[in-house]
């Protein structure tokens, strides 16, 4: 709990923990320390049939089975002999409810860093090399690797909303109804805009906390229709140069805007998103990603917003 305690202070400071990794050249790579259970040498693994060439094996960790992805192979910089995995690290991790194993070549340190300091890849990149954000570290480039990204090309990722779903909350959104989304994966933008699409929802997306902010401030000052028009934002919490912690608290802070609805979604979960999102005013915390999870929390938001609205117009 006390680590828990001090990151959940970071986060409320706009700041992370970042795990810095080797993938066999002088390239950094890093992830969100809060995502990391721990570091190991490679255990033994066991081939997995007819599997993803990225996923080296499973292993038996602490009496828990995982599937081990072979880090480097699934950016696309290159398969690890398996010499190199018998010397290899694996960072276990939990994403979007599951834990699995990345396999890396070395793990250097953690760092403690401002998402200020944490900026979006340059445009064009972020699709081919698996980037959500980078990092300038001593005077060296930290690549923050894009897992949604990776866990959709290797796992697989379902994306349909499924008819029963559909049947109760389709109904409810009007056409003039409209969600802002906040999520610097490319592939995480892409699926919750699928989810909101097959709702009869419109989108309007933004890349990280700080877009998002300035977009619903301009709305406010320059074209109040599209406020009256917003009904939630779904916003993901990592985020380079804003992450969604602060984003929320902004939000609560500015008497035109502290009324919108924010639902967080993240593959970040467990006790330390509870404690944020009360902490900073969010109404709903989700993990990712199902599409059907995050259609009925939108379709329990479009009802809010659709009594709120009768309210205001009584």
């Amino acid at each position: 709990m006390s680590s828990v305690d001090s990151r959940t202070q970071l986060a409320g400071r706009n700041r992370l923990e970042l795990l810095v990794f080797g993938l066999g050249n002088d390239q950094r790579f890093g992830i969100n320390v809060f995502k990391v259970r721990e570091v190991i040498r490679c255990p033994k693994l066991t081939d997995v049939p007819h599997s993803d060439s990225s996923i080296r094996g499973i292993a038996d960790v602490r009496g828990h089975t995982i599937t081990v992805i072979d880090l480097s192979e699934a950016i696309g910089k290159g398969r690890m002999t398996d010499e190199q995995v018998e010397n290899a690290f694996v960072i276990i991790t939990e994403y979007n409810r599951a834990v699995q194993g990345f396999l890396v070549h070395s793990v250097d340190r953690i760092v403690n860093l401002s998402w200020k300091e944490v900026l979006t890849p340059p445009s064009g990149t972020n699709n081919s090399n698996f980037l959500t954000a980078v990092a300038r570290i001593d005077k060296q480039l930290v690549e923050i690797i894009d897992v949604e990204q990776i866990f959709a090309r290797v796992v697989g990722v379902a994306d349909t909303v499924s008819d029963d779903v559909i049947g109760e909350y389709g109904e409810i959104a009007k056409g003039s109804d409209l969600v802002l989304v906040v999520d610097d994966s490319v592939v995480a933008r892409k699926q919750v805009e699928s989810t909101l699409e097959q709702m009869h929802l419109k989108s309007v997306v933004t890349k990280n906390g700080q877009e998002a902010i300035d977009t619903l401030r301009r709305w406010k000052e320059k074209q109040p229709e599209q406020l009256e028009r917003l009904a939630m934002v779904v916003s993901d919490i990592e985020m380079p140069t804003m992450d969604g912690y602060t984003l929320t608290s902004l939000i609560r802070q500015d008497s035109a805007l502290k009324g919108i609805y924010v639902i967080l979604h993240s593959s970040l979960s467990g006790v330390f998103n509870e404690k944020m999102v009360k902490q900073v005013g969010a109404d709903r915390f989700i993990p990712k990603f199902h599409p059907d999870d995050l259609a009925r929390v939108v379709g329990d938001a479009l009802r809010r917003h659709e009594v709120h609205h009768a309210v205001d117009e009584a």
